[in-house]
């Protein structure tokens, strides 16, 4: 028996552990993934409370409501996650699959104004949960949810780029977000996605509320991608989607874990899903 070259070799080695490892991920995922289903509250909006339930207070107080229930996250959380999706839509509509650059300047300022005011009422909010603490105004969930979206657009704009940047053979340096034009317009987006969930109208509460937290979702999953690409020195190699099925996969447990995670101590320690009462 002839022994095959060393090369040719070398290369049957590495196709066997890739393929060991995608059966490794997917067995990773679904275990992961299935463990978390099994054990969070039934139904599409149990499920979605277990998710805003790793990353949000969901003070009821501060959520809007489908009739008599709370939205799984609150009014703030509400608007970044929504905020953040309708950036990343937009982008994609506009025809900027692969755009990786940063916004310039003047437009990462304003963002970053945005993020300020976010904090702002953030703390302000904070500081009404202590009766002789003094703040500037009595907050509401409107400007929770109006706070909420604009840091949702920097978020969103932010990782959208650091996605492409970074997992795309052949990005573009160009920035997704080009224009104060681009930015009026996909602020009267946001303007016109906030006045759906003013509305309260349960008919359109109920799928915003699994919007939304699908969105949290979406956003962990690209960061972890990257974080991934990054560890295994697989960067900038994806020519398509298709390329990216197993790193993506990988970003979706990681992802799940860590809600998965929370989900545990926090329902370790409180005994219940519900939110912090006050």
């Amino acid at each position: 028996m002839i022994p095959a070259p060393t090369g040719q070799a070398t290369t049957k080695r590495r196709s066997i552990w890739r393929r060991l490892a995608k059966i490794l991920i997917l067995l990773l995922a679904a275990l992961v993934i299935g463990l978390w289903l099994v054990y969070t509250p039934s139904g599409l909006l149990g499920k979605a409370d277990a998710i805003a339930f790793a990353v949000c207070h969901r003070i009821e107080a501060r959520a809007f409501h489908i009739g008599e229930r709370a939205m799984p996250l609150c009014a703030r959380c509400t608007g970044m996650q929504l905020g953040a999706l309708v950036a990343g839509l937009f982008y994609l509509i506009r025809g900027r699959g692969r755009a990786g650059g940063y916004p310039p300047t003047a437009l990462a300022v304003t963002l970053g104004v945005f993020a300020l005011i976010w904090a702002v009422d953030g703390l302000n909010s904070y500081l009404t949960l202590f009766p002789e603490a003094p703040h500037l105004y009595e907050p509401s969930n409107l400007m929770r949810l109006m706070t909420g979206m604009l840091i949702g657009v920097g978020l969103g704009t932010m990782v959208y780029a650091t996605f492409n940047q970074s997992v795309w053979r052949e990005w573009k340096s160009k920035p997704a977000l080009r224009s104060f034009g681009d930015m009026a317009f996909l602020l009267l987006i946001e303007i016109g996605v906030m006045a759906l969930v003013l509305t309260e109208n349960p008919l359109l509460l109920y799928p915003l509320a699994i919007i939304s937290t699908l969105a949290v979702v979406g956003v962990l999953t690209s960061v972890y991608t990257v974080m991934i690409l990054l560890f295994l020195k697989r960067e900038n190699q994806a020519n398509s989607w298709r390329d990216l099925v197993f790193p993506v996969l990988g970003g979706l447990t990681v992802t799940i874990l860590q809600i998965g995670l929370i989900d545990w101590g926090r329902y370790a320690l409180t005994g219940s899903w519900t939110g912090i009462g006050l």
